[in-house]
């Protein structure tokens, strides 16, 4: 029989193999929270970097510092980094150098980290624009945006600005605007990233954004309106779960490829 060569070392591939592997270990553990939190810890390291106006936050670096492509993920308003923690697990075992971090004001605590500053919905934006400039410090030379419902926003609003070199970036329930951060029509017609909106039919008012900023949007972009009432992050935990992840690692894949080491 001729030998299958697999595509072992396709990006695609590579992220799948990552999920897989980290879908198996969580699949054999007990107390499933508790778990991730435990995987995710084993897998990162603590950080601190300044938002783009100079607030210190706290994060978590995922992933082989040796990698190029970088994920940047944006929390919600009532959740932190933790909510992230299992995607960017799976993330940086699929090789991906990942952030997670604490909106300014967000102290959850402990190894979920303690951001300084007034929590400011307002100023979202310019602590995603700290986390990129911060993967960038470390070796990442293409870099993606995943944010859920606030963290979405701000990631929308980066990815528009003049000379923001997003490769891609993605929402789960993005709301247009919130607290005073807006996602402008001109703002969306700036971002030349590849663009993913996801949000739930149950969730109407970000469903119904999401649906616009796919109209105002120019291509590459994709939209995912799921079976769902979820919102933000809770789309990676209910009945769509499967499906949602599925989606952000081929998006990624297609988009913000792993680049591998061919010597």
């Amino acid at each position: 029989m001729r030998p299958v060569r697999i595509l072992a070392w396709s990006p695609i591939a590579r992220l799948i193999a990552g999920f897989v592997v980290t879908s198996l270990a969580l699949t054999a553990c007990g107390d499933r929270a508790a778990d991730v939190q435990r995987f995710a810890l084993d897998r990162s390291q603590a950080v601190t970097f300044p938002s783009s106006d100079g607030v210190k936050l706290s994060g978590r670096l995922f992933g082989s510092e040796e990698a190029t492509a970088g994920v940047v993920l944006s929390h919600m308003l009532p959740a932190d980094q933790t909510s992230w923690w299992e995607e960017a697990a799976r993330l940086g075992d699929a090789g991906y150098l990942v952030l997670t971090f604490d909106f300014r004001g967000y102290c959850p605590g402990g190894d979920a980290g303690c951001s300084e500053g007034t929590k400011d919905p307002s100023a979202a934006w310019q602590d995603v624009q700290g986390a990129v400039e911060a993967l960038r410090n470390r070796g990442a030379t293409r870099v993606a945006l995943l944010g859920a419902s606030m963290g979405g926003t701000a990631s929308l609003v980066v990815a528009g600005q003049p000379d923001a070199d997003i490769e891609a970036v993605g929402t789960l329930s993005a709301p247009a605007s919130i607290e005073g951060m807006a996602v402008t029509p001109e703002l969306l017609q700036a971002t030349t990233a590849a663009k993913l909106f996801v949000a739930g039919n149950g969730d109407t008012g970000p469903a119904a954004d999401a649906q616009t900023f796919y109209d105002l949007s120019s291509q590459p972009k994709r939209l995912e309106i799921v079976p769902s009432n979820d919102h933000g992050t809770d789309l990676l935990e209910g009945n769509q779960s499967e499906n949602v992840r599925n989606l952000l690692q081929t998006w990624l894949a297609q988009y913000l490829p792993v680049e591998l080491d061919q010597t």
